[in-house]
Order: C-alpha cells, then sequence, then structure tokens
C-alpha cells in the first residue's frame, strides 16, 4: 500500500495548522482505508503509514511558473 502526499499550498512557515494533504492512497482491491479528515501533520502521516504497513510518498511542489499550464 502506498500513501501519496503533498503540503498544502497555502501554508506558511511557524503557522501551527497541518501543513499536508492526502492526495491518493492505493493498495490492493482488498484493502479498505477510510480517511475523515483532509490536512495532515508529518507525525500523524507517518503514524498512518506505519498502522497499515504502508509507503509513504512526498510528491514535489510544482514550480510556480507551471501552475495553470497544460502538458501536452
Amino acid at each position: 500500500m502506498k500513501i501519496y502526499v503533498r503540503e498544502r499550498a497555502k501554508i506558511k512557515e511557524g503557522v501551527k495548522q497541518p501543513r499536508y494533504r492526502v492526495v491518493a492512497i492505493v493498495g490492493d482491491k482488498d484493502d479498505k482505508v477510510k480517511v475523515a479528515a483532509s490536512h495532515f501533520r508529518k507525525v500523524e502521516l507517518e503514524q498512518l503509514a506505519k498502522d497499515l504497513s504502508a509507503e509513504l510518498i512526498y510528491l514535489e511542489p510544482m514550480p510556480e511558473e507551471e501552475h495553470g499550464k497544460m502538458k501536452k
């Protein structure tokens, strides 16, 4: 099982809010995971991955100049 996460776009350094958002959870057909929250702290994600025996994958942010552009 893999859990894909990314940093939130509108979060600033030093703010006491959850910094990450789950983008996708990929696993076997029989694996069922229900996520109730939309934003997570890093330690929460690490605990979730540990309990599910899942790999945590941090997605790279898109450069500002690429926002809104479609690649062909």
